[in-house]
């Protein structure tokens, strides 16, 4: 029986971490390379990561990004160009 609430546990903190994810998909209106941010058309930022190649990032070009909310920021955990855009 414990193991079973365990589980049942378990399963409960991981759906809640799961709430604090989330995508998204628009046009890129900025990049900020000092702050290592991205702004869409809607005017929600996103923090970037230091290894993020910000030269492939380009003002107009339509992204989908995969993101987590931390201490309030929304920080990219993925993203996906056009593909036209290699």
């Amino acid at each position: 029986m414990r193991t079973l609430i365990g589980a049942a546990c378990a399963m409960l903190l991981i759906s809640t971490a799961a709430a604090f994810a989330g995508q998204t998909e628009g046009l890129i209106k900025k990049v900020d390379k000092d702050t290592l941010t991205l702004t869409l058309d809607d005017g929600k930022s996103y923090k970037l990561n230091a290894e993020t190649d910000l030269d492939a990032l380009k003002p107009g070009m339509d992204i989908v990004l995969a993101y987590d909310v931390t201490n309030g920021e929304n920080v990219v955990t993925d993203m996906q160009l056009p593909p036209d855009s290699d």
